[in-house]
């Protein structure tokens, strides 16, 4: 499964050859820089190492900064790429070396991508926004407007049980959105950009990998 870590630049609209219009999430390929390889004989699976985004010297601890080649800057992110290898040796025939700088031309040949990242936080909200419920009535007189209503406790269970919808904190979740379909891929901006929305803040950084549903069709 090839896949990339980018930084999400925002939303806008294109237009394709037949004049349609589409909203698009424009999204900037940062340099995934391989910082080693894993293998099944000696890990147990099979990854590629990648770090993105370069650290400040005087703010990575030696027993951090122990953990990259020489010769390579820190990185404030490291991830692991799994079955990376594999698809990327059959694609571009060679293999991935340690100091090797990963970029849009490994997404360049799809169609369909699957995007994660962090949703954006809300903050604590009620039950009508955090959980879609109707509310009450909004007559005059009414004292159940927004309220969550029975929790279904008792004298017996005397509780209120697990999973229970109630008020809380709202959004900053790690979420996938499947299947999007790739507008435009630019090589020399390293830009992809994918029909929909993703998940995440502007500036966010989000995983691309090639779509799992859309490759098993």
């Amino acid at each position: 499964m090839l896949g990339l870590y980018a930084r999400k630049i925002g939303m806008t609209q294109v237009f394709d050859e037949a004049g349609n219009l589409f909203p698009v999430t424009v999204m900037k390929i940062e340099p995934n820089v391989v910082l080693g390889t894993k293998t099944t004989e000696a890990d147990g699976y099979d990854a590629v190492v990648v770090g993105i985004d370069d650290a400040k010297k005087n703010r990575v601890i030696k027993p951090r900064a122990g953990q990259f080649p020489e010769n390579i800057q820190p990185k404030k992110k490291i991830c692991e790429l799994r079955d990376f290898e594999a698809s990327y040796e059959s694609v571009f025939k060679k293999k991935v070396a340690v100091g090797d700088t990963l970029g849009i031309e490994v997404l360049e040949n799809i169609r369909y991508v699957d995007v994660c990242g962090v949703s954006k936080g809300k903050g604590f909200q009620g039950v009508v926004k955090r959980h879609g419920f109707g509310g009450g009535r909004k007559t005059h007189g009414s004292k159940f407007h927004r309220e969550p209503g029975s929790t279904g406790q008792n004298t017996y269970p005397a509780r209120t049980f697990k999973n229970r919808k109630l008020p809380g904190r709202m959004g900053r979740e790690k979420v996938t959105v499947l299947s999007l379909k790739v507008i435009k891929v630019d090589l020399e901006k390293q830009l992809i950009m994918v029909k929909g929305a993703v998940p995440g803040i502007n500036k966010g950084l989000v995983f691309v990998r090639s779509a799992v549903k859309k490759s098993r069709s």
